[in-house]
């Protein structure tokens, strides 16, 4: 038995909100090698070689997990600095809770329905990178910081000196256009719903209620 964690990059670019019907379509070097993981997975599943499900999610964020996107926005809001971030601000986007995804993979491994095919784990609406930086602001009792998009050209410029910004420039599609996970599948098969985002958002910040 093989349960699987993975990310959105092999679907590419869509116009949509993503389900796990949607063909991975992607073009660049990470989607396409997400893409082939599950591929392979599912050829191993179809012959009988083995029982694969996989887990799908959207940028991770939750307690102790600094090292994402997510997590590096929260010490500038509390330090009040201007916020720069990719793409457009006002972009709505799917964050998806790292305990969520841990339930997920949980139930996925323990229910025969998983099996032969991904689900996406259960995910709050979606919200922009600026109501992102609102509710840690409103949270946290600190005034919300100004939020900047980073322009494109600023990004591709970087990319020349930095390898990290080079390969950002893959995945900036998923802050220039909507980018949001349907994750409803998972919801009525096995009854996962995702924790409501403001006890989410006091977890992460380590909030007592």
């Amino acid at each position: 038995m093989l349960v699987t964690m993975n990310n959105l990059y092999g679907y590419g670019p869509v116009d949509h909100p993503m389900t796990e019907r949607d063909e991975l379509a992607s073009n660049g070097v990470k989607g396409r090698v997400r893409a082939r993981m599950w591929e392979e997975a599912k050829a191993a599943h179809d012959s009988g070689l083995a029982r694969v499900t996989e887990a799908r999610a959207s940028d991770f964020f939750g307690p102790g997990d600094t090292a994402n996107h997510f997590g590096r926005m929260i010490p500038r809001v509390l330090a009040g600095k201007t916020m720069r971030v990719l793409g457009s601000p006002d972009m709505p986007h799917s964050w998806t809770y790292v305990p969520d995804v841990a339930r997920t993979l949980v139930t996925l491994a323990r229910d025969e329905r998983a099996w032969g095919r991904p689900w996406h784990v259960p995910t709050n609406p979606p919200l922009s990178q600026r109501e992102v930086v609102a509710a840690l602001a409103d949270l946290t009792g600190v005034p919300a910081p100004e939020v900047r998009g980073i322009p494109n050209w600023v990004v591709r410029a970087a990319g020349i000196a930095s390898p990290m910004m080079r390969e950002l420039r893959e995945v900036s599609y998923q802050f220039e256009r909507p980018f949001v996970l349907d994750s409803s599948a998972a919801s009525e098969t096995f009854g996962l719903e995702p924790t409501p985002m403001d006890e989410a958002l006091r977890a992460t910040l380590d909030l007592k209620r």
